[in-house]
């Protein structure tokens, strides 16, 4: 923003001193006293007597304020007889006894003015002689202050600019080094510094090539072409910086005149690509369905867990949805807003476990990657890591987990250097590991250290209670998964799912029930859709003989029903036709199955006593 909209300090105060030496130069060359005055009829240079009123704002100024607002030249040959001096006290006794008034414009606006002043009859008569040649050479000089004031204003925004982009430059978490033609560093901002572990005042005037050899910098200066995302290694005193570089070349008119480079550490962007493909959203308890005493109570008692950092240990049958509860715990804690990384360690190759645990320096085995490469205890520094099927770990490397879960630091693969951790350990099993200890095929040590907090997982045939909803629950997922609108399940459907067992718990069924919905061509899932292995399993045990089942649980709910009636309405004749009536079925069907369910003569019996 320039000066015009400013308030306090005026664009002609923000030049002062050269406003002074403009009004001695205008005395020297005219050989009269000089005032110049702001907007605000500020004084802001002065000659002779006026020298000693400069910082004073001018009492009456009754023409400059007017030359101020036409933006007009203006001569006063008679000061205190002439009319725009009508309202001064001093009207008929002014000190001046002649004035030449110039504004300073400045895009079209009075920014000040230049005063010519003659305090004596000679000084007037040479005044208003020179007139027209005064007026000129004032114009000349009040035309050098606003070009000065134009000067000023571009300075200064673009000193605001600079300060704005260094302090954006600074805000970034990319390093950022530009350097002049020559290859000489000019800048580098906050993050540089850091990420180099460099200091700035030890970096700016120095060629580029002798801090940091082998910087892309000094190629795009000599080639002229841009280089996107290369690699580089940088060896600053006894450790090795890794980076992932970009570097410009600036040209203008086609003359390569620098070059900046922005830089990253490579281990940061490993650790952010990580956290990118991996993110999901992060489940809360409550959306952990199911109300089951069993299920409720994991619940609450989990969620109390989660507040705290202690390792967790979750057993249960696979596919009870450990990984849900442990998201769950971290969506929930302290961590929430970093990274939870999982790996599951029954599905890495036992010589390959190590180096995804706990990473690899560059040159640690055949094929190691330049640079190295984190591993997910690395990748999870400040949030937490889900350690899924741990009871498949094998010996050698649950003693080095051990060491790490005790320490909180790790060691990569053929490094020599400790990284501090502060991680949040859940694993997870669907074995029993305490057997497994006593059969020697895991530690004792680590168990203990693992199942500081064990929460067990029920499978679903001990909370049946969960089912219902837990079917309606994905039946609506895949209903908009496929698209579909099934409304619901047949009864026989729901029935036979009730009944079974479900073995690989929820896991399974979510499995059926998309099955059955991608198959269904009919409004409700029905028995023809559901996988062999189900309708199998309805062929093949008790439940073949559901549909007697499900009609002998009606006949005893309607057998229910009329009891009820009969001790509401009675058992006489007019109690029956009031039952008949109310239930919608003739006298004659009411009786039959009063007869059938052998309860109508157990009532009679009773009226007739």
């Amino acid at each position: 923003m320039n000066g015009a909209g400013k308030t306090g300090l005026s664009e002609l105060g923000g030049i002062q001193p050269f406003v002074q030496s403009v009004a001695e130069a205008i005395a020297a060359a005219l050989k009269l006293e000089v005032e110049i005055v702001d907007q605000q009829l500020l004084r802001l240079g002065g000659t002779g007597r006026l020298r000693g009123v400069v910082g004073a704002k001018q009492e009456r100024g009754f023409v400059n304020s007017h030359v101020l607002k036409t933006g007009k030249s203006y001569t006063v040959s008679n000061p205190g007889e002439h009319k725009l001096c009508r309202n001064c006290e001093l009207r008929g006794h002014c000190f001046y006894t002649a004035g030449i008034f110039c504004p300073i414009i400045v895009d079209g606006r009075s920014i000040g003015l230049i005063s010519l002043i003659s305090f004596d009859q000679v000084q007037r008569e040479t005044l208003l002689s020179k007139e027209g040649s005064f007026l000129d050479f004032t114009a000349r000089m009040a035309d050098l202050l606003g070009s000065k004031v134009s000067e000023h204003r571009v300075i200064t925004d673009l000193e605001v600019t600079n300060g704005q982009m260094r302090t954006m430059i600074n805000s970034i978490h990319e390093g950022i080094i530009s350097v002049n033609r020559v290859g000489i560093i000019n800048h580098l901002n906050r993050s540089a510094a850091d990420i180099l572990g460099l200091k700035a005042d030890r970096m700016i005037g120095r060629p580029i090539g002798e801090v940091l050899p082998g910087s892309p910098l000094v190629e795009v200066l000599a080639s002229g072409r841009e280089l996107v995302e290369r690699e580089v290694v940088h060896q600053i005193r006894r450790a090795r910086v890794y980076l992932l570089s970009t570097a410009y070349p600036i040209t203008i008119d086609g003359v390569v005149v620098g070059a900046v480079e922005s830089f990253q550490r490579l281990e940061e962007l490993q650790r952010m690509a990580f956290r990118l493909t991996s993110s999901e959203l992060m489940p809360s308890f409550d959306d952990i369905l199911g109300s089951s005493p069993a299920i409720s109570q994991l619940r609450e008692k989990a969620r109390r867990v989660a507040r705290g950092s202690s390792t967790v240990l979750l057993e249960g049958d696979s596919g009870t949805g450990k990984e849900l509860f442990a998201r769950a715990v971290h969506a929930e804690s302290p961590r929430a807003g970093k990274q939870f990384v999982t790996i599951n360690c029954s599905a890495i190759p036992d010589s390959l476990l190590e180096s995804e645990l706990f990473g690899y320096e560059e040159g640690a085995f055949t094929g190691a990657r330049t640079g190295g490469k984190p591993g997910k205890f690395e990748l999870a520094n400040g949030g937490t890591i889900f350690l899924d099927e741990i009871g498949e770990m094998p010996l050698f490397l649950q003693a080095k987990l051990l060491r790490v879960l005790q320490e909180r630091k790790i060691e990569r693969v053929g490094g020599l250097k400790q990284i501090a951790l502060d991680v949040r350990v859940i694993a997870a099993t669907n074995r029993d590991l305490a057997q497994m200890v006593a059969a020697g095929e895991f530690r004792a040590d680590l168990y203990y250290r693992l199942s500081v907090i064990p929460l067990f997982i029920p499978p679903l045939r001990e909370r049946r209670e969960d089912i219902p909803v837990l079917l309606n629950f994905l039946l609506e997922k895949y209903n908009r998964i496929c698209p579909k609108e099934f409304s619901g399940f047949s009864p026989q459907v729901w029935a036979l799912l009730m009944e079974y067992n479900w073995p690989g718990n929820v896991r399974e069924m979510e499995n059926v029930i998309e099955y059955a919905c991608n198959l269904e061509v009919t409004g409700e899932i029905s028995m023809d859709s559901l996988p062999q292995k189900i309708r199998q399993f309805y062929a093949a045990s008790d439940i073949s003989n559901l549909n007697k089942r499900l009609k002998l649980a009606a006949q005893e709910a309607e057998k229910k029903v009329l009891i009820e009636a009969l001790e509401s309405f009675g058992n006489n004749l007019q109690g029956k036709e009031k039952i008949a009536c109310s239930l919608g079925i003739s006298r004659a069907t009411l009786y039959r199955k009063l007869k059938e369910f052998g309860v109508g003569l157990k009532y009679e019996k009773q009226s007739r006593e």
